[in-house]
């Protein structure tokens, strides 16, 4: 069922490797030390998810391990009516060394299946009953006495305790309004954490416009809340041209917080990959709402080692991130207009020459490099001559620069004779 472990080294955004769609990141730190997050594998533009769900781990945001499908329906055959389900949004917990995986199932409901390892296989699936409230995105959370709450749904959180079985559900604790869309913004995929007292949700919201793309959150004394609304932690517009929704959790790693989400690819709402962002705590338990970046849980990128271009954090007009070649991602669809960021970029004292790989396009084209804002100072540009189509050779193209010293977003914006431009793989500065 599941591929080859395999070590990755990057603290930067995305987390999963080229070719891994890892979306609703379920983020938790179990006995050995290391972060876990668990996640769907989305497979293809049309269609959320597949039939598997997928991990990764670290000890130290720095090193990680893909440890490809932790659980396959193929497999576990989760009775829905259907041979192979297709698995939504998971969480995970672990509770007296068994493992349990958490999982939407389609047409609504849930359904959980069980390991003795945090890396799979995740066996024995099974629907759970929810109490005649059968919807999406199921969660989990041991509180510090030893319970375990389980909240699900769409639009309306709910919530009950669970039993030792870590499968049934005790219909005299339900609670069918935890979060509401009118007062919470509350749409889907909640996670619960707890943090001096304070339970908080950090859930898919849609207080801004454009579909939902942020994370918020809304916090209580009571596991069962009331839930005071607090607002909006991060917000995913502009990671991909046809954006839609975010999905995420919030975990203490190592003494800080971090918020794991996922952004849009591909040009299309349904592949989308696993980011992470720091995040902190004000003195009053508020959580000030965080950007997305390139650099992640890092510090800022090197200019002076190769960047993938796939790194951007923002990309404007028709450009997205895409399938380059094998094991590659890159910038793709570029047309005039076109431009993308990378947060932040630390260029030391200094640069003075560009390198950029790119495949040609068939049309020639022209790419300034701004300093800040894609209307800021121009550092220097780069002109790709037209050539093969899509798919050819990766080259090398090179300019001078003038880039100051010091730690900067550098946007990167395109121009050109037509819509078949280049495409770009990756870039590094020198001095």
């Amino acid at each position: 069922m599941r591929d080859s472990s395999r070590p990755l080294s990057s603290e930067s955004n995305p987390l999963a490797p080229a070719g891994v769609y890892l979306a609703d990141p379920a983020a938790r730190v179990w006995n050995d030390g290391r972060l876990w997050v668990y996640g769907s594998l989305d497979r293809e533009c049309g269609r959320f998810c597949s039939t598997r769900c997928g991990a990764l781990s670290t000890e130290d945001l720095v090193h990680w391990t893909w440890h490809g499908g932790v659980l396959d329906s193929r497999e576990t055959h989760a009775g829905t009516g259907r041979e192979h389900p297709l698995l939504f949004a998971p969480d995970a917990l672990c509770r007296v060394g068994r493992y349990a995986l958490y999982y939407c199932l389609p047409g609504g409901g849930e359904g959980v299946a069980f390991s003795e390892r945090p890396e799979g296989p995740f066996r024995e699936g099974q629907r759970i009953d929810t109490l005649g409230h059968d919807e999406i995105d199921p969660g989990v959370f041991l509180d510090d006495d030893g319970t375990v709450y389980y909240y699900w749904g769409q639009f309306t959180l709910k919530m009950a305790r669970i039993g030792d079985d870590l499968k049934t559900l005790e219909g005299k604790s339900l609670r069918k309004t935890v979060l509401t869309e009118g007062e919470h913004a509350f749409h889907e995929g909640a996670f619960l954490v707890k943090r001096a007292g304070t339970y908080t949700f950090v859930y898919t919201g849609i207080s801004r416009a454009d579909g939902a793309s942020t994370l918020e959150y809304a916090q209580s004394d009571s596991p069962f809340g009331p839930y005071r609304y607090g607002g909006v932690i991060l917000d995913n517009r502009g990671c991909n041209p046809n954006n839609w929704n975010n999905h995420g959790s919030l975990v203490a790693f190592k003494e800080r917080w971090y918020l794991l989400y996922h952004r849009s690819t591909h040009g299309c709402r349904e592949m989308r990959k696993t980011c992470i962002e720091p995040v902190h705590f004000a003195p009053d338990g508020s959580i000030p709402e965080v950007e997305m970046t390139s650099q992640g849980a890092g510090g800022p990128l090197s200019a002076f080692a190769p960047i993938e271009a796939a790194r951007a954090c923002l990309l404007f007009g028709t450009v997205y991130i895409g399938t380059t070649g094998a094991d590659r991602e890159g910038l793709q669809a570029i047309t005039p207009g076109s431009r993308v960021a990378y947060k932040y970029i630390d260029f030391g004292s200094g640069a003075r020459t560009v390198s950029l790989q790119a495949h040609r396009g068939s049309n020639p084209g022209r790419i300034h490099l701004r300093l800040g804002k894609s209307w800021g100072a121009e550092l220097g540009r780069l002109d790709i001559p037209a050539g093969e189509a899509s798919g050819g050779t990766i080259e090398t193209f090179t300019a001078p620069v003038a880039a100051p010293g010091g730690v900067h977003a550098l946007y990167l914006v395109f121009e050109g004779e037509g819509d078949a431009l280049f495409e770009v793989d990756s870039f590094v500065f020198g001095t």
